[in-house]
């Protein structure tokens, strides 16, 4: 990895900006999770922010418990072991990906970073939503392109809607579908995109799914960006821990409005230790895609509407205001997630434990009787 320095991070040009905009960014964002959350019990069923409830393996656990001595060092050793962990599993050259606390920080920077008032940012309606709080930001128009038929991203429409556009996101699967977008598709867009924009791959829900990455389109030099998070299938969601992946001068143009990173060690360590168990994304996968699976089943025994999904949330047809449902739910020790404008009678729901969707079952059957 390039060095970096402690003392000259600071001085960047965009920094003051930056942190400018996280202000912007975070108070809304935080305010808006406080309304997501209501106040609930200890022993409430959380299947509303997308939470791994397994949270990190024991491996992990063990890694964290045993750093925790040194917690009063940056141990820039233990973040380089990381990144070097991650490319000899994932054929990467390591100047290619920087370490960054979750996914959401990049996301962020790389919309303040290639769009402004004259280059817009692109996603799909529905569609995670922190891009639309940075593009407003950066001045940028926001185009919101319905997804197709199969709740896929619809990149043809999404490149007809916007030639001036700086950024195409693509969350894969998305969130808050659970859906995937076929590779070729992505490869057709980052073939096809406006001169200048990037498209911008989020990664966060592909462990759940069989889906390839989109890691040989930036190996190809692509103009594409790719982000990875430990917060799903690991369980390090609280701990903070993600990747940036791509050449080296769009890394560049992202980092640099975001200074240096100083990584959590015990996220660091947690992350590094998870990568190297062959065994755990496959058996998460498995576990969730078990649960969820039971889930769709009672769902269609009891005749309801869901959209069928390859992650770890699902959306569910409540044929009323899914904020009604949410509330009245809520009621009953159940916090289920929220709802997207364009979809209001629809509710997103994480998959949790066995237990949990046991729960779930009874308390959403008691409200949509009532």
């Amino acid at each position: 990895m390039p060095p970096f320095s402690r003392r000259s991070f600071l001085h960047l040009s965009a920094a003051a900006t930056a942190a400018a905009a996280f202000r912007v960014m975070n108070e809304p964002m935080l305010a808006a999770a406080a309304r997501h959350r209501p106040p609930h019990a200890p022993d409430a069923v959380m299947i509303d922010s997308n939470e791994n409830p397994l949270g990190p393996c024991q491996a992990a656990r063990d890694a964290m418990s045993a750093l925790l001595p040194k917690g009063g060092r940056y141990c820039d050793e233990l973040t380089d072991d990381l990144v070097k962990t991650f490319a000899d599993i994932e054929g990467l050259n390591p100047d290619w990906i920087r370490p960054t606390v979750g996914s959401t920080p990049p996301l962020s920077l790389a919309v303040l970073a290639f769009t402004s008032p004259t280059k817009s940012y692109v996603t799909a309606d529905p569609g995670f939503e922190t891009g639309l709080h940075m593009a407003a930001v950066s001045g940028a128009r926001v185009v919101n392109v319905p997804l197709t038929k199969t709740y896929a991203h619809d990149v043809k429409a999404m490149i007809a809607a916007a030639p001036d556009a700086g950024v195409f996101y693509i969350c894969n699967p998305n969130n808050p579908t659970g859906t995937l977008t076929p590779h070729s598709d992505i490869e057709y867009l980052a073939a096809n995109k406006p001169a200048g924009s990037v498209v911008l791959i989020d990664e966060a829900y592909l462990h759940f799914s069989e889906a390839p990455s989109a890691f040989d389109l930036v190996k190809s030099g692509k103009d594409v960006i790719v982000l990875r998070t430990f917060s799903k299938v690991y369980g390090l969601a609280g701990l903070r821990c993600g990747f940036v992946i791509a050449r080296p001068e769009l890394l560049e143009q992202v980092m640099q409005r975001g200074g240096y990173n100083f990584m959590p060690i015990t996220a660091v360590a947690a992350a590094t230790v998870s990568l190297k168990d062959p065994q755990l994304v496959p058996e998460r996968r498995r576990i969730n895609a078990t649960n969820r699976q039971q889930t769709f089943q009672w769902l269609d025994r009891n005749g309801f509407s869901y959209i069928p999904s390859e992650s770890n949330c699902f959306l569910l047809n409540t044929k009323r205001p899914g904020k009604d449902v949410r509330e009245a739910i809520a009621k009953e020790n159940v916090m289920i997630g929220r709802v997207w404008p364009s979809m209001p009678t629809w509710v997103r729901i994480t998959v949790g434990t066995e237990e949990e969707m046991s729960r779930f079952q009874s308390a959403f059957q008691k409200v949509m009787k009532a």
